[in-house]
């Protein structure tokens, strides 16, 4: 899975731009301009690595006549005191983009990382792991993208994607066969119907109405263990809610088939990770 270059270059000039203004006035009055030096990101834990192309060319926008050697590629494993890239160029362009290519790094590795934990935790479950909209604006891309280094899968990318009956929906429309009905009548060809549902009437209703994928919403496991028996394999079945890395494994046994979770976007915290000069 890769970015495409303009995303990539668009996110970081905003946040060049944010960063740096239109001066460093630490970097820019202390640092003599023909100052050149070796500087290297090192890992501080172990961890599935994320985001390293994009702090990489955070460097390269700041200053083209950097060098770079990446010793690691998204998706790896990296230890405690791991080089993962070294640096040699001008040493104020370095100064300033360190912070901005350390956030694009230690938050892609963090989602990369706690991804790669829930995937550990029911590898034999034969449950997927996915990610929600539950983003920060403008970085989507970025953090469903980490998501996969760390081995999980996508849910919808935005609203366009597939169509999703939510509870808000299915209680203002009069029910999940109403909705489906109207959907139906409207939608393209291409595009999926997926519904949540709270209870076992609303199962059975999403199940006559012919939907191949429905959410658990915030069911107990043992609901859950029921509603797999109830669907026998009628309908992909995706648990959704309050579902934590304590809980995952018990969620999973269940027998559902996909289990989102939002807090792989939004509270998996960052990886620790230093940019150190030479």
């Amino acid at each position: 899975m890769n970015l495409p270059q303009f995303y990539i270059d668009d996110i970081i000039k905003t946040a060049l731009k944010e960063d740096i203004n239109y001066i460093d006035i630490t970097t820019d009055l202390l640092i003599a301009e023909n100052s050149v030096s070796n500087a290297f990101f090192l890992s501080k834990a172990e961890g599935i690595l994320a985001g390293l192309d994009i702090a990489c060319r955070v460097m390269e926008l700041s200053d083209r006549s950097v060098q770079i050697k990446k010793h690691f590629r998204d998706g790896e494993r990296i230890k405690k005191d791991d080089i993962i890239a070294e640096f040699y160029g001008n040493t104020a362009s370095l100064l300033k983009a360190e912070r901005t290519a350390l956030n694009f790094l230690r938050h892609a590795s963090g989602i990369a990382t706690y991804t790669g934990r829930c995937v550990e935790e029911i590898k034999d479950t034969g449950a997927r792991i996915t990610d929600t909209r539950k983003t920060l604006p403008g970085l989507r891309a970025l953090q469903k993208y980490s998501v996969v280094c760390g081995g999980g899968f996508n849910h919808r990318f935005n609203l366009s994607d597939a169509a999703m009956l939510k509870n808000n929906h299915i209680d203002a429309c009069g029910g999940i066969t109403k909705a489906v009905e109207i959907l139906r009548s409207k939608i393209g060809h291409t595009a999926t119907i997926e519904a949540e549902v709270r209870n076992f009437e609303e199962l059975n209703e999403a199940l006559e109405a012919g939907l191949k994928i429905i959410m658990l919403d915030n069911m107990s496991t043992d609901d859950m263990k029921k509603a797999v028996k109830i669907t026998s394999s009628r309908a992909l079945l995706e648990a959704s809610g309050n579902i934590t890395l304590e809980n995952l494994r018990q969620v999973a046994l269940t027998g559902v088939d996909i289990i989102s979770i939002g807090a792989l976007t939004y509270g998996a915290g960052e990886f620790d990770a230093s940019l150190r000069f030479a």
